[in-house]
């Protein structure tokens, strides 16, 4: 079975929340300029795999506390998410993203920033129609934490010294803030700020720190048939991910010092196959995959009580596909 028909299949209880999610959100970014309809059309048409909504609804609907700004909830999140990968975009020169035309290379950098503007402004209207002052804060911390998580992550650009732990602070910041506050936003939203709420946010904050190092990881061994991109591209731009830094820290003194010496050069194309070698034969993969295993059960561990259903059965075959997708 493929990543994409497990995916499918793992959604199946919540495809209605999910067919409602891409409904409403084709409706609210479809704006009245035919620049913005053609831009959001191009966004629709090329959309990810909702991982965020999925998880929201199955751990909403797990939990029972489904109501009716749940999908708003979702969207307002997503909506920011997809802002942030449009001025992504625009600050690494990217001209694809899931294997087509990014929206700065098909239109302009300009354009591409503008939309992403649009957009965390649309987020900001669907907050604010919940009547919720508690998710509103909760969303707007989290996209301040995303914010931070990407200028560090520019900040520690070739920095081959990076801790692991400084890495798992940036990558909490930069991706687990939002699958954090896509967890809390049920429980807030059924009044819940106590006990329950933070543990939800846990969950979701292991999860999206699980999830970020799978993702890393798929740098390296992913097939461009699935990722929609060539492996190598973090190592090309100087981003330091945890399979490099376990492997700096774990390698023969000697190994090491060629490949820094080669990193500091700057990697080609045809260099990546070395440092993939030098990567596999330290650990690096093998510790990375354990890592983002050992994170996610941690986060599977502070969810408990559910009473057995469809919802929670694929709330924890999720939590297994989020962080086994190098297979």
């Amino acid at each position: 079975m493929i990543l994409s028909e497990k995916l499918e299949e793992l959604v199946q209880p919540v495809k209605p929340d999910l067919k409602l999610f891409d409904e409403k959100l084709s409706k609210f970014i479809a704006g009245d300029s035919p620049l913005v309809a053609s831009i959001a059309h191009h966004l629709v048409k090329n959309r990810g795999k909702r991982m965020r909504p999925a998880f929201m609804f199955l751990l909403a609907r797990a939990s029972e506390y489904f109501n009716k700004f749940t999908i708003d909830a979702s969207l307002a999140i997503e909506l920011i998410h997809t802002a942030t990968l449009l001025h992504d975009d625009v600050v690494d020169d990217s001209n694809l993203r899931r294997g087509s035309e990014t929206i700065n290379f098909k239109w302009t950098n300009l354009i591409s920033v503008l939309m992403g503007d649009y957009l965390f402004a649309k987020s900001f209207r669907l907050m604010v129609g919940t009547g919720s002052i508690d998710l509103v804060d909760a969303i707007s911390s989290a996209t301040e934490r995303v914010s931070i998580g990407e200028l560090r992550q520019v900040e520690e650009t070739s920095n081959f010294d990076l801790s692991e732990e400084e890495y798992l602070k940036i990558i909490a910041d930069k991706t687990a803030s939002l699958f954090s506050v896509s967890s809390e936003a049920a429980p807030i939203l059924a009044g819940e700020n106590g006990r329950i709420r933070n543990e939800f946010a846990v969950f979701g904050e292991k999860i999206g720190v699980a999830f970020q190092i799978a993702d890393d990881l798929l740098d390296y061994v992913g097939d461009p048939k699935i990722t929609g991109k060539n492996p190598g591209n973090d190592i090309f731009s100087g981003k330091v991910t945890l399979p490099l830094i376990y492997s700096l820290r774990h390698s023969d003194k000697g190994k090491r010092r060629n490949i820094l010496r080669m990193l500091s050069d700057g990697v080609s194309e045809d260099q990546f196959g070395l440092i993939l070698n030098y990567v596999t034969e330290s650990g690096g993969i093998d510790y990375t995959s354990r890592r983002a295993a050992e994170i996610s059960h941690e986060g599977l561990s502070t969810i408990r009580g559910f009473k057995d259903s469809e919802y929670h059965q694929s709330l924890l075959g999720m939590v297994d596909y989020s962080t086994s997708r190098i297979c």
